[in-house]
């Protein structure tokens, strides 16, 4: 079994502003089968990271451009089937008002590959559908936006909620083995023991 990060770089856009950033897309699987979380900004260096492999589904964790704008072009490569909750559509539709995702997820829903076998924890807060990825075998999750190490992700933005992130985080993350290792959409890993003593650090401050 293997958990792989490939890191692209691209503009995320929001409320008609533009930003710069460096996003995680991880290859969860083994030397025959990959899951892809968040085919971000250009998907050929994911396609040469796949090397050949099946790839048996490519995970939306929400729906912001920078974490969807190589999807579509990751699928037709690889035919494999685009997954993402149905309550981000709306963020969706921005970057792909023609073409629907194939396959909703739902909070439990068990996604396997090469070996590991992925929860689907419903992340609400950073965007109305954001979810993260529960490995309980590899004792890892992937939070995408929703926690990183330091915070909270942002929430001062349109389909965003700073109460909602925090109850997220507070009953869906830190609920998690203490040593379990975070890795997040964009950045550096953490673990769940080394965030969950900020939390009320977090709502004092409001972010």
């Amino acid at each position: 079994m293997s958990i792989e990060r490939v890191v692209t770089s691209g503009t995320f856009s929001l409320d008609g502003q533009d930003f710069d950033v460096d996003n995680n897309v991880w290859l969860v699987g083994d030397h025959q089968e990959v899951l892809v979380i968040d085919a971000a900004h250009d998907h050929e260096p994911i396609l040469a990271a796949i090397a050949g492999r099946a790839v048996v589904g490519i995970v939306a964790t929400h729906g912001h451009n920078d974490h969807i704008n190589a999807a579509a072009a990751l699928a037709d490569a690889t035919g494999a089937p685009i997954l993402l909750h149905p309550a981000d559509a709306e963020l969706w539709g921005v970057v792909y008002p023609d073409r629907p995702w194939d396959q909703d997820l739902a909070d439990g829903d068990e996604l396997r590959t090469g070996g590991h076998e992925l929860r689907v924890l419903h992340t609400p807060g950073h965007t109305p559908g954001g979810v993260s990825l529960w490995d309980a075998d590899a004792t890892v999750v992937f939070s995408a936006d929703t926690l990183f190490k330091g915070g909270p992700g942002a929430t001062g933005r349109s389909f965003s909620s700073f109460p909602t992130i925090i109850e997220s985080i507070r009953t869906r993350l830190l609920t998690l083995p203490p040593d379990t290792i975070v890795h997040t959409g964009h950045g550096e890993d953490t673990r769940i023991r080394d965030e969950a003593p900020k939390l009320e650090e977090w709502i004092a401050r409001g972010h």
